[in-house]
């Protein structure tokens, strides 16, 4: 990342906030672009102008400093959402301007086999979406993307904050079971997963 693409990043960021626009921000660290001090450095005094913030719970740690106490994001197995709900409650506490957190869950079994999940906090109060154990992995690439655009589409078209994280978690478990990165999910195919609906094929 260079030093032009940041100032310009926090001019945007700023500006987008000072015109009452929703700013969003997807923590997403990656260790080939800079390091975390550098991400920290560059990312915490953007965070009083951002309305929503996703990411997991390495991003949370690498980007912004804060540590899901008692986890070990490089040790694989299953999650636990207590030390990251108060995780978030320290972000938000620190920084009352925040709407929106969105977090996803992953437990890593084996290189193809994840559980998966999220949880969504808003309004002070927490959100648990569905829980995908043993959820086959095709392509790990995207699933965070497909759960942004799936929560946030879900704000968009004025779904409650519960089905907002259920889209979300839905999209990102759908797009992990394609190759690549782009969503090739139809809004029915999401909308009936994320609507409680199992993976079996719909007759037309």
């Amino acid at each position: 990342m260079s030093e032009s693409t940041r100032q310009v990043t926090a001019e945007a960021v700023k500006a987008a906030h000072e015109a009452g626009t929703i700013v969003s921000y997807d923590l997403n660290f990656r260790s080939k672009l800079w390091s975390s001090k550098e991400a920290i450095e560059t990312t915490k005094p953007l965070v009083p102008f951002i309305d929503c913030l996703i990411g997991n719970e390495e991003d949370f740690e690498q980007v912004l400093g804060y540590h899901a106490e008692g986890v070990d994001v490089h040790k694989a197995g299953a999650l636990d959402v207590g030390p990251f709900k108060k995780m978030v409650e320290r972000v938000v506490k620190d920084y009352s301007n925040i709407k929106v957190v969105g977090t996803t869950l992953r437990g890593v079994k084996t290189a193809t086999i994840n559980d998966w999940s999220a949880i969504m906090w808003t309004e002070g109060k927490f959100y648990d979406g569905p829980h995908f154990a043993d959820l086959e992995i095709e392509d790990r690439v995207g699933g965070g993307d497909g759960f942004a655009s799936g929560f946030t589409y879900g704000f968009l078209t004025g779904k409650s904050p519960q089905e907002c994280v259920n889209l979300g978690v839905a999209h990102g478990a759908l797009l992990m079971s394609t190759m690549g990165d782009s969503s090739q999910i139809t809004l029915e195919e999401l909308t009936h997963i994320a609507g409680g609906g199992s993976a079996r094929i719909q007759a037309l």
